[in-house]
């Protein structure tokens, strides 16, 4: 058998193709034309030292298309094209061998050929230059303003945001998230990286030991009573963080670093993600969000018991998403709503959509639903409650929601919700817990010009909103946070042996993580009983 390659299937009629060799360096890129239906990309040989092989799909304006991972774990991916057609005018696609050395070299080796130029092969600064932000001709026009700013962070610098931002777009009236020495910091740096292409390097994070730096969009998914998991974010900067995975011991309040304690491919650092608990197959299910230009549709899980990371190889159709809401029911993911990219010039668009992830087959299918579907929306919350989810709020920019819906898993028919008591005002990314059988908590977000610090219990018995108090939290705005229910447990000394009690009517609600109006970012943990929770 030959050494090892990644080779690539585009017909069905047609035999694979050698798309990567040890002869080609460390990276290869080779055109897909627009005839190109279906793809299949495989390894064959010893993977030796070999950590993984990172994939990149890329439009003909070298735009990011779609991103995927092979492992020696998952050898094998697959894709058909869009159906917004992104592949109609021919697409590149380039791997990148991944080592376990820390000398690995970054070097830029391709011989893909341009659309309209087939003798030309791209150089070094050119690969560079995609790798950069999007540039535009002088005379070109701005789209949409609107429909371009789904997926704009709490803190709201165009330059670093996880999504195709127009250059010199006019924010009308919005104030951001963001100070004015923020932005200018954030812009500064922007262009710095611009001017070096994909060479150029961030600034390290330097977080404390003992917690976690500060961050927006992150995920805090429990795991057992005493157990939580973050993982993601984006903090000072627009820095993607640099310490994405912690677990928290919810018995003393410590954090520990856990991105080393997991074997297997961690997910790429991403903001915008679902992670998803399985307390039945005890795994957690980490799906989309984005990273500056890159979208994601992969799922990554994360067995707590081996803990081991795996990159599923799953079929099926599921578009890349970000600010999606993702619930578990009955062993399989829902999502519903998100950002997706579009092809340039387009803005990025709002989905309406549901998608079913089963993870016993590793498929994505699409459920027949019925009813009256939510307005396309990101930024929004859901929880499973009673075999229905409720989803609430969000934002297809520049409209801010916060209507109700309701989708019975069983009938999978969607329903708008009639509520009475006073409602929150319209908002995005705020946090979203369960607080009972029958009631769910909301809290803070950001409403299309600032972050809020009100909070809201609904009662799905009678579908009343309540105001509520929280102290902790009133004071000080907070977006893009982390909302988890625990059990509360303490510890009780017998003679014999120490009980642990848990009091399934109580528990704690935790707070992590989010940005304010000043440009801070939070690493300071909150914790509050349920119980004391006063309704005004």
């Amino acid at each position: 058998m030959e050494g090892f390659g990644v080779y690539a299937v585009f017909a069905v009629d047609e035999p694979p193709r050698l798309v990567w060799s040890c002869r080609d360096g460390w990276q290869n890129s080779v055109e897909i034309q627009p005839c190109v239906q279906q793809i299949v990309l495989f390894t064959r040989g010893d993977w030796g030292n070999r950590d993984s092989v990172s994939v990149e799909f890329t439009d003909e304006e070298n735009i990011p298309i779609n991103m995927s991972k092979l492992t020696p774990f998952s050898k094998c991916l697959s894709w058909e094209t869009p159906e917004d057609g992104v592949w109609s005018k021919g697409a590149t696609l380039t791997v990148k061998v991944n080592q376990t050395t820390s000398e690995l070299l970054d070097q830029v080796l391709t011989f893909s050929q341009m659309e309209c130029t087939p003798e030309c092969n791209p150089t070094n600064s050119a690969l560079k230059e995609c790798m950069g932000k999007r540039k535009r001709s002088q005379g070109e026009d701005v789209v949409d303003e609107g429909k371009g700013k789904e997926n704009i962070c709490p803190n709201g610098s165009e330059k670093a945001t996880p999504h195709r931002r127009i250059k010199n777009n006019p924010r009308g009236g919005q104030t951001r998230l963001f100070s004015q020495k923020e932005e200018q910091t954030a812009a500064a740096t922007s262009q710095n990286h611009k001017a070096k292409g994909k060479q150029s390097k961030t600034p390290s994070q330097t977080a404390p030991l003992d917690k976690p730096s500060g961050r927006w969009g992150q995920t805090l998914c429990p795991i057992d009573p005493q157990t939580a998991i973050s993982i993601g974010g984006q903090g000072a900067r627009m820095q993607f963080c640099k310490d994405p995975i912690w677990k928290l011991c919810t018995e003393d309040l410590s954090w520990v670093p856990a991105e080393t304690l997991a074997e297997g491919p961690t997910p790429e650092a991403r903001i915008g993600h679902t992670a998803t608990y399985d307390p039945e197959s005890k795994r957690i299910f980490v799906f989309g969000g984005s990273k500056h230009k890159k979208w994601f549709n992969d799922v990554h899980i994360l067995d707590t018991q081996s803990w081991r990371w795996t990159l599923v190889e799953a079929q099926g159709k599921v578009p890349p998403l970000a600010y999606h809401s993702c619930s578990m029911f009955r062993g399989e993911l829902f999502v519903f709503g998100g950002v997706f990219p579009r092809p340039h010039p387009e803005p990025d668009g709002c989905s309406d959509s549901i998608y079913i992830f089963n993870p016993e087959m590793a498929i994505w299918y699409q459920p027949i639903v019925t009813g009256e579907k939510p307005a396309p929306r990101s930024g929004h919350s859901s929880c499973v409650m009673q075999g229905r989810i409720y989803v609430f709020g969000g934002w297809d920019t520049p409209v801010c929601f916060n209507d109700m819906f309701m989708l019975d898993l069983g009938l999978m028919e969607f329903s708008a919700v009639k509520t009475s008591g006073v409602a929150p005002s319209p908002r995005s990314w705020h946090g979203c817990a369960v607080v009972s059988d029958s009631r769910f908590l909301i809290h803070g977000g950001y409403n299309g010009t600032s972050a809020l610090s009100d909070a809201f219990i609904f009662n799905t018995d009678t579908s009343c909103w309540s105001s509520l108090t929280l102290p902790p939290l009133s004071s000080i705005p907070r977006a893009g946070h982390s909302i988890i229910t625990m059990p509360f447990t303490c510890k009780k000394e017998s003679m014999d042996e120490e009980e642990e009690l848990s009091d399934p009517a109580s528990q704690m609600l935790m707070v992590f993580g989010g940005g304010d109006n000043e440009g801070s970012f939070f690493s300071d943990l909150i914790t509050m009983p349920v119980n004391e929770l006063k309704q005004e």
